[in-house]
């Protein structure tokens, strides 16, 4: 059983998962506001190159010298550098770190315990419809990593049975587990997904809404892929749930994001010995 930890820095509190203990890496928490990843990069290696994108809710992963390119192109045609738009950033060197916001979406860090690289995703209702994080998984398995090597942490998120949505929402996010023969209607998407074991959507007492758990729909979702459970860690907190911790954009309507980052080290093929 993989367990999440309370670390402090500055005496302000984050969290790490034993799943990714090889590589410094923090779950942060709301007290960390206002702080942008460029300092809270201290807490974990001062030295790492900071990455981050212009989260838009899709499915696109970049790798850092992708944003590096984008913003070298920014530069030459004398703009502003503006982040690029994505939702994923994988790394391709040691003492790079990768950044995501979220505020009830859930924060993904990923790691691979042969080539030291990782990768850092937000995930939201409409990333996960639309596979974010097999895509990174893709993505990381064409740069040379292997299914087995990788380790995946989703942090805190809004929980399945807080997190009310239309069917028509569940249906998009559940069609991205659900065979395409079983999936012509709305209705027969719900009823597979509410046969599944630890079924990724409960029941509402509002006609058309459920609650759905994104994050056991991406959990599904890495099973398909061949990643076995004990490649995958999720975190038991809720924003929603935890105001004295997390920002809930579901709770709150406030804009205000919590940050989860993670940094690449040289390849080691000895990180972990099981």
């Amino acid at each position: 059983m993989h367990t999440w930890c309370w670390q402090t820095w500055e005496e302000l509190p984050y969290l790490t998962c034993s799943l990714l203990k090889g590589w410094e890496h923090g779950f942060f928490t709301s007290a960390f506001s206002p702080r942008s990843p460029a300092e809270i990069v201290d807490a974990l290696q001062p030295q790492a190159q900071v990455y981050r994108v212009r989260q838009v809710h899709g499915n696109t992963v970049l790798t850092s010298s992708e944003i590096e390119s984008a913003a070298r192109a920014s530069q030459e045609r004398k703009e502003e550098p503006e982040k690029p738009p994505a939702d994923g950033i994988l790394t391709e060197q040691p003492q790079q770190a990768v950044w995501v916001c979220s505020a009830d979406c859930t924060p993904v860090l990923i790691a691979d315990e042969k080539t030291g690289q990782v990768a850092a995703i937000h995930a939201g209702w409409r990333g996960t419809a639309s596979r974010i994080v097999p895509n990174a998984i893709a993505r990381l398995l064409n740069s040379g990593s292997r299914l087995q090597d990788i380790r995946i942490a989703m942090g805190p998120a809004i929980a399945g049975e807080v997190y009310q949505v239309s069917e028509t929402v569940a249906a998009e996010v559940g069609a991205s587990i659900v065979a395409k023969d079983k999936a012509e209607t709305l209705e027969a998407i719900l009823d597979v997904l509410q046969q599944l074991p630890n079924p990724p959507i409960l029941d509402d007492s509002q006609p058309g809404r459920v609650r759905l758990d994104v994050r056991r729909v991406n959990a599904l979702q890495l099973e398909q892929l061949g990643v076995s459970s004990e490649q995958v860690a999720i975190a038991p907190y809720c924003t929603y749930q935890e105001p004295e911790h997390f920002f809930s954009y579901r709770r709150d309507k406030l804009k205000k994001v919590q940050w989860s980052g993670i940094v690449s080290k040289t390849p080691d093929a000895n990180v972990f010995s099981s």
